[in-house]
């Protein structure tokens, strides 16, 4: 491999890597989004995401308890793997505010697909209109923080 295709894996691994953590960091905000609206709105966590993952999986816990455990590793886990999409975004020379609405539009999106495609659950929109908005500020909020988060994090790391 040439120094310029050597330099170059290593900087979209680098890309990647940033994303991941940005990833984390956009859970976190995601997380708090929801934990304050449910309260809020006086409803439990869907169960969707994990009845999802559960069936792309395979994985069927046996107890509530367990349900609960792989819910939060689903929960996490996708919403780091998302943030190496980010990455990838940010290599492909997005930034900024264009950056997060591609990043925003790929996760709703794939959200649309996936959990329907697997039986979890229905398109958003099939729930109403305050349950298509619910959701929509959620990922928003989870594009947004997982953006600001890459960019600054990608502003401040060594080349």
């Amino acid at each position: 491999m040439s120094t310029t295709t050597t330099g170059r894996v290593a900087n979209l691994a680098a890309d990647v890597g940033v994303g991941l953590l940005a990833g984390a960091l956009g859970t976190v905000a995601m997380t708090l989004s929801s934990t304050i609206e449910m309260k809020i709105n006086q409803r439990g966590a869907s169960s969707t995401p994990e009845d999802a993952a559960g069936v792309v999986l395979g994985v069927r816990p046996a107890s509530e308890a367990g349900q609960q455990r792989f819910g939060t590793l689903v929960h996490w886990g996708y919403g780091i793997a998302w943030g190496a999409v980010r990455g990838l975004v940010g290599a492909a020379g997005l930034r900024g505010p264009a950056a997060a609405l591609a990043h925003f539009g790929l996760v709703w999106g794939g959200e649309q697909v996936i959990l329907p495609a697997t039986g979890a659950g229905k398109p958003t929109w099939s729930y109403g209109g305050a349950a298509l908005a619910t959701d929509a500020w959620h990922h928003a909020v989870y594009a947004a923080a997982t953006s600001a988060a890459y960019e600054w994090l990608d502003r401040h790391r060594s080349r």
